[in-house]
């Protein structure tokens, strides 16, 4: 008797352990690293002149003078259609990947400028391929700054 309670009690607790795991690696790793590699992002954004419009920050390190992007006001924050120059991939280890390959986060940025032209506002959003035990939306993290120029 005292067994088949004993059997109930930690069936229930399982559950629990399994709620707790998911949540932890969800809420506790992916989406801090999802923030990570957004501010990893907007600090090689960042670091480019105001008017800086060819170089590729789409491969580490950035190169100066091979397009497409640099700080050109364009992109966008979908990560299910990406645009092409404001997108980049990495594996588990933040190391960045090609876009067929193995990919864990998916960096998508957007940049906008002002009519009087002096102010670019940079977006990035960061977002994991998959959780542990994820039904719901997916880790993602957004970072949002604001350059003005001549800096």
């Amino acid at each position: 008797m005292a067994l088949g309670l004993l059997l109930v009690v930690s069936a229930g607790i399982l559950g629990l352990g399994a709620i707790a795991l998911s949540t932890t690696e969800n809420q506790g790793h992916l989406a801090a690293r999802t923030a990570e590699y957004a501010q990893d992002k907007m600090e090689q954004l960042l670091a480019l002149r105001y008017g800086d419009t060819n170089t590729d920050t789409t491969v580490f390190p950035a190169v100066i003078g091979a397009g497409p992007a640099g700080l050109t006001p364009g992109g966008s924050l979908s990560t299910t259609a990406p645009v092409a120059g404001y997108v980049d991939y990495l594996d588990k280890d933040g190391n960045l990947v090609a876009a067929g390959g193995a990919w864990e986060y998916i960096r998508v940025w957007q940049i906008t400028q002002n009519a009087a032209g002096n102010l670019k506002t940079v977006s990035v959003l960061s977002r994991v391929r998959g959780g542990v035990g994820q039904t719901g939306q997916l880790p993602r993290s957004t970072v949002v700054a604001m350059k003005s120029s001549p800096f």
